[in-house]
């Protein structure tokens, strides 16, 4: 199986040279998002809880255009600029992949683009 790119309006574009996503070995790498609106390209200014949502619907975005679901998730990656907000996104986390619960890693990070505050990354497996 070779290389395929994934490019999707259903999440925003990549502000960067690289790709949305990338499906290869059986796996969907994902770049990471944060709370961008996918139809303007506008940073959302809001809540922790309203940038992670927006963050998880740009993920859903991206797996639903490579023909996956968040349950096919195996792996993400958060990124926050403040850890005190952990529980915080967990709450929102945990609403959209409910019983099923990839992998994770979180870690807080100095700053991310656009003055985000969350950011998450996925991999996702086709089988």
């Amino acid at each position: 199986m070779g290389k395929k790119i994934i490019k999707t309006d259903r999440a925003p574009a990549a502000i960067g040279p690289y790709e949305q996503a990338i499906g290869i070995g059986g796996f969907l790498f994902t770049s990471g998002q944060i709370a961008l609106d996918p139809a303007t390209g506008n940073f959302l200014e809001g809540s922790i809880e309203e940038e992670t949502e927006l963050v998880i619907q740009n993920l859903e975005g991206i797996l639903t255009e490579a023909g996956l679901t968040l349950k096919d998730v195996v792996k993400t990656t958060v990124y926050l600029t403040d850890l005190g907000n952990f529980g915080r996104v967990n709450q929102v986390y945990e609403r959209f992949f409910g019983e099923s619960k990839p992998a994770r890693a979180c870690v807080q990070v100095a700053a991310l683009p656009k003055g985000a505050q969350i950011e998450i990354d996925a991999v996702a497996s086709y089988s």
